[in-house]
């Protein structure tokens, strides 16, 4: 595998310090939107790393819902392995993968719950079978088959028939990372690629160019 490689191409305007003087989030929501409109699929997907109580790291995919100053904000089952993890060491990274526009946006920070009005409003926008699944699902949890947990999903419908909304489940709601480094990362050709770092020092932003 020592051939393959990525040759990456300068096909778009470098990425310098002062193109996040206006703050992190807006760069940010920025490349998301792009990568939106490219039709990268799952563009608001980010991989999210935890450690357990042994200190030994876990990472998975989460979906992105919701960019602030604050942070980013994602939702779960508080018992999932990402959240017991989480209420044991409130801290984690973040990464947005998006190879196909040789980008990634790296996050480090403080993890901490929603409130119950955040995580209701989100609630009551997702799709009804993603509600039930969330009913259906001890997330992390073994299971003996498929057939097992579409059975599960089977008995969450029968339990709130159609017509009727679908309360939040108890232990399921939100998070907000709030970073204290952002690094926004570009490839570009030869690996001299381009990578901004924002720090928060003292309640400032500071932003550094580090090499590749």
């Amino acid at each position: 595998m020592p051939d393959l490689r990525e040759e990456y191409t300068d096909v778009s305007p470098d990425l310098d310090v002062a193109d996040v003087q206006a703050g992190w989030p807006e760069l940010l929501q920025n490349w998301l939107a792009q990568a939106w409109e490219s039709g990268l699929p799952d563009a608001n997907a980010l991989v999210l790393a935890t450690v357990d109580d042994a200190g030994r790291p876990h990472s998975r995919s989460v979906l992105c819902k919701g960019i602030s100053a604050d942070g980013i904000d994602f939702y779960t089952h508080y018992a999932s392995a990402k959240g017991r993890q989480l209420a044991a060491c409130p801290h984690a990274s973040a990464t947005f993968p998006w190879y196909g526009l040789s980008r990634q946006v790296h996050l480090r920070g403080e993890v901490r719950k929603l409130d119950h009005d955040c995580s209701i409003g989100y609630w009551s926008n997702r799709p009804r079978g993603s509600q039930l699944g969330a009913w259906a699902s001890e997330q992390s949890r073994p299971i003996a088959s498929r057939e097992a947990l579409v059975a599960q999903l089977r008995a969450a419908a029968e339990r709130f028939p159609e017509g009727e909304p679908v309360p939040l489940p108890p232990g399921w709601g939100g998070y907000r990372l709030v970073p204290f480094e952002v690094e926004f990362w570009q490839g570009r050709a030869n690996r001299l690629h381009n990578r901004v770092l924002l720090a928060l020092a003292d309640g400032q932003w500071r932003a550094t160019r580090l090499q590749p």
